[in-house]
């Protein structure tokens, strides 16, 4: 059997909700793919879909129409194989439970099988997050961006190939958002995970993916694909640049054509 080629591969998504009153159409018509290792942001205004089409992938949302793959799979086979793990923008965490516990969460419910030998342990993935040393703080003893490192490093358990965020970092300050950017990359980059990224941030939609995929409401459908032309190495200060400021430009005005 041949490796399929995309990590999310979407053709002809839409999505509608039917109530007694009326039908919403959610989604029109979205398609979209992935590589394996690759960073795609979803950026548009509220009611674009951006969470519905991350959910679409997750398996907790049906498409109407349309077709959806995850490494292959349908989204209900990845998600029993544990092929992804989903980052909310509340990180969710239980408050009687330390940050190591709160980790180890996956592993005592759900039936989620023991790690596999080569995966890094709950220990080891809240090094990756910056958070050696608070392992037994509890969530009110932490930050708001430390209790999303929390959260990030229990849906990195596991290993999953394909991480799912949506606006994990939306209600934190701007000192603290940009830092946990960087910090995203970095992560990124060290575990070759695959990431889609909801925001509503133009910014930070072209800082940290490699692809922007830019929605617009009323339905939610594709106004633009954008790739990002930008050095893979790249820090805060490539905002000042250019290059980052023009194709700021350009998605503002993909945005500005599909409200």
């Amino acid at each position: 059997m041949r490796a399929p080629s995309n990590a999310v591969d979407c053709r002809n998504i839409s999505v509608r909700f039917v109530t007694d009153r009326r039908t919403v159409t959610a989604l029109h018509d979205v398609s979209f793919s992935v590589n394996p290792g690759g960073f795609l942001s979803l950026l548009g205004p509220s009611g674009c879909g951006k969470s519905t089409l991350l959910r679409v992938v997750a398996d907790l949302v049906s498409p109407s129409s349309g077709d959806v793959s995850v490494f292959g799979m349908s989204p209900e086979e990845a998600r029993q194989a544990r092929s992804f793990g989903f980052v909310f923008q509340d990180a969710a965490l239980l408050p009687w439970r330390t940050a190591l516990q709160n980790v180890e969460l996956p592993l005592e419910v759900g039936g989620c099988r023991p790690l596999a030998s080569n995966a890094p342990t709950p220990r080891e993935l809240l090094k990756l997050v910056g958070l050696e040393g608070w392992e037994g703080s509890f969530p009110h003893e932490l930050s708001g961006g430390m209790r999303q490192r929390v959260s990030i490093a229990r849906a990195l358990l596991g290993g999953p190939r394909l991480l799912l965020m949506d606006e994990p970092f939306g209600a934190l300050d701007e000192i603290t958002r940009d830092r946990l950017n960087e910090e995203l990359r970095r992560i990124w980059h060290e575990t070759k995970t695959t990431i889609l990224f909801v925001t509503h941030s133009v910014y930070e939609a072209m800082f940290l993916g490699e692809q922007v995929l830019v929605l617009a409401a009323n339905p939610g459908r594709v106004a633009a694909t954008v790739p990002v032309d930008l050095p893979s190495d790249r820090d805060l200060s490539i905002r000042e640049t250019q290059a980052f400021v023009t194709m700021a430009s350009t998605l503002r005005d993909a945005l500005g054509r599909g409200i």
